[in-house]
């Protein structure tokens, strides 16, 4: 079982699992910049036509097979099921080894065994999604992390944080000339980046519904980035180059986060007029370089540096 960086996830577009173009996109003939896809068969299936997107998923699985199996550098491919009893059967699929792993939905404490009897498939990823009212409660935050820790950790690449759900929730539905963090997502993302960070969870950001303001996304990836989150759910392909490119780190940030992981960094250091402590800043520092592994560096001029990078002052 190959690892996945949940840095690798990118911009993660959700499709039904009714279109007929999936093979393009796992292919890479379509939006080859794409990172993962999700190939979704929950709220973007009506009821009337579940049985019908089943045999499309096969469908697309067998073409997979046909061509002798998914490209090296094509998008990581997940499977969005209903449910858990929907789960159980493509557990037992064996064409699911195309497949990198589920997104699991509205995933709750008092749902979790439903779902661990489920996905037993030990070479299957995991994407829980924490979009229900139960989410708003800390408390119950910390004891679905314990859980999940104890049973699912080894595979569980990353949590997705379902704010369009978390916000019917409360009957609400984003403003469309405000970024999510005017809402009461502006409590739940930092309690979440908090809580489950803290635990040693990655999390993804919600998704952007708003297609006509491309400068309001760049304004909340921003926040999504500030805030630790790994990616962002993407619901139209003109997203993707957006939210990867927000991804890409800084050319400063870079060069500090290599200082900072040199095994002979000193204990306390100066670099660019702020304290760099190696004991406190080496997690951020990791990131920094994964980060930087799967999406680049931002050119000088969009990073807001020098064209260059500045040394590090190790004394005074």
């Amino acid at each position: 079982m190959r690892a996945i960086s949940p840095f690798a996830l990118g911009a993660t577009l959700y499709m039904p699992a009714t279109r007929g173009d999936m093979l393009e996109v796992v292919f890479g003939v379509k939006y080859p910049e794409l990172r993962s896809l999700v190939v979704c068969l929950e709220d973007a299936v009506s009821s009337i036509d579940v049985e019908s997107a089943l045999e499309n998923l096969k469908a697309l699985l067998l073409a997979i097979n046909a061509c002798g199996g998914r490209p090296e550098h094509g998008p990581l491919l997940f499977v969005r099921p209903r449910d858990a009893a929907m789960a159980a059967i493509l557990n037992d699929w064996p064409l699911m080894k195309h497949v990198d792993g589920f997104v699991v939905p509205k995933l709750t404490l008092l749902s979790l065994p439903a779902w661990e009897q489920a996905i037993s498939n030990p070479d299957l990823y995991l994407m829980p999604t924490l979009e229900t009212a139960d989410v708003y409660n800390p408390g119950a935050m910390v004891e679905l992390g314990q859980a999940l820790k104890s049973s699912l950790n080894q595979r569980i690449i990353a949590l997705r944080i379902g704010g369009n759900d978390l916000m019917g929730c409360l009957g609400l539905r984003r403003n469309p000339l405000t970024t999510l963090y005017n809402t009461p997502m502006s409590y739940v993302i930092p309690m979440l980046a908090g809580i489950m960070g803290a635990q040693g969870f990655a999390l993804t950001a919600p998704v952007f519904e708003q297609l006509a303001t491309p400068l309001l996304l760049k304004e909340e990836l921003e926040l999504d980035i500030s805030h630790g989150l790994v990616g962002k759910t993407a619901i139209h392909p003109s997203q993707i180059s957006l939210i990867q490119d927000a991804l890409r780190v800084s050319l400063e940030d870079l060069n500090c986060a290599r200082l900072i992981a040199n095994d002979v960094a000193p204990a306390v250091f100066r670099h660019n007029d702020a304290m760099c402590e190696p004991a406190t800043h080496y997690k951020w520092a990791t990131n920094i370089l994964e980060r930087a592994k799967w999406h680049g560096v931002k050119p000088a001029e969009a990073s807001g540096g020098e064209p260059g990078f500045r040394l590090a002052e190790i004394n005074g």
